[in-house]
């Protein structure tokens, strides 16, 4: 298991995290996704590393923007 954070931007309730949870958990591979909204953390479990592009492309269709690291 890999476990990676991302910062995501423009996150401000509780629909904006059930919304990046779950794109983000539809990623192939993905076992668990932990949002922390007030820090605009995504932390993200996965089977093997995830390409930060398919995480990237997840959170834009949730209408938020991934900060680059």
């Amino acid at each position: 298991m890999v476990t990676t954070t991302y910062q995501v931007q423009g996150m401000t309730c509780g629909h904006c995290v059930n919304s990046v949870s779950t794109e983000v958990g539809a990623i192939p591979g993905v076992t668990d996704v932990q949002v922390d909204l007030a820090a605009g953390r995504v932390t993200v479990t996965s089977e093997s590393p995830l390409d930060t592009e398919s995480v990237r492309a997840a959170v834009d269709e949730a209408g938020y923007d991934l900060v680059e690291a």
